[in-house]
């Protein structure tokens, strides 16, 4: 299984920083084991990617709309991301949860968009702090899972292929904390038994990622645990020499 290096930049990035994929380009050239793909805003797409064809960089949205057209005024579809020039798609992303009281049928319906587009969706679960300190992290997380994901998948779909997991716990993200190493293993080896109940031996093939404040010191650390697969990065991908530090440590891993 090859690895995953996701880089989400929110909402950050006008035409000037597109200098920071070029140098991403520079400084990682050509992974062995890893893929990696940035998740810009919708403004930079394109732009996006133009600079990174040929290379090993890949471009993915942050969100999309489930339906492929219509009344949604500032909303954007699958379909659009695609002809942008993007491939994968962040769904479910806790501040998508929160900011915009996301359910997780919604989530879902968002994932099978994706699909139907033909692009890798990165479907986002997590707990907050509150939710940790209960005791509650797997029952969050697993309601969580069992709630978003697709019902179906196209028929040329492989679901192996198409959808990736990322472990994000709320309270992690952009603060600095991370669980325990035995946290994030705990959570990584409870998504993969579920996703192998799901899917059978699908299901061990799927990529799990981690998120959550993850930067060059502490990603080799991570990358050694079991059934992590690869990483879903925030503020740490806005520098191509972090984030190219970050795909260095896990295509090692």
């Amino acid at each position: 299984m090859r690895k995953l290096a996701a880089g989400n930049w929110k909402m950050n990035g006008t035409g000037d920083d597109l200098d920071e994929v070029r140098a991403l380009i520079d400084a990682a050239p050509a992974p062995k084991r890893t893929d990696i793909v940035l998740c810009a805003p919708a403004t930079l797409i394109h732009r996006m990617g133009e600079i990174a064809m040929g290379s090993s960089v890949q471009v993915g949205g942050q969100d999309c709309h489930p339906k492929t057209a219509g009344a949604h005024t500032g909303d954007i579809s699958a379909a659009m991301l695609r002809e942008a020039g993007a491939s994968f798609v962040i769904v479910g992303h806790s501040e998508r949860r929160t900011d915009h009281r996301e359910t997780d049928i919604i989530v879902r319906a968002k994932a099978m968009a994706g699909f139907a587009e033909w692009m890798r969706v990165i479907l986002c679960l997590g707990e907050t702090l509150a939710e940790r300190q209960a005791g509650r992290t797997l029952e969050v997380v697993g309601g969580q899972l069992e709630g978003s994901l697709p019902t179906s998948f196209p028929p040329e779909i492989k679901p192996k292929d198409a959808l990736i997991i990322a472990y994000e716990p709320v309270w992690a993200i952009g603060t600095g904390l991370t669980p325990t190493n035995d946290e994030i293993a705990e959570v990584h080896a409870f998504l993969r038994t579920a996703l192998v109940a799901r899917f059978g031996e699908a299901g061990q093939e799927m990529r799990l990622l981690y998120g959550g404040s993850v930067k060059p010191s502490n990603a080799a650390e991570i990358f050694a645990l079991p059934n992590v697969d690869g990483a879903l990065v925030g503020g740490a991908s806005l520098k191509a020499a972090d984030f190219s530090k970050i795909v260095q440590a896990l295509d090692a891993a």
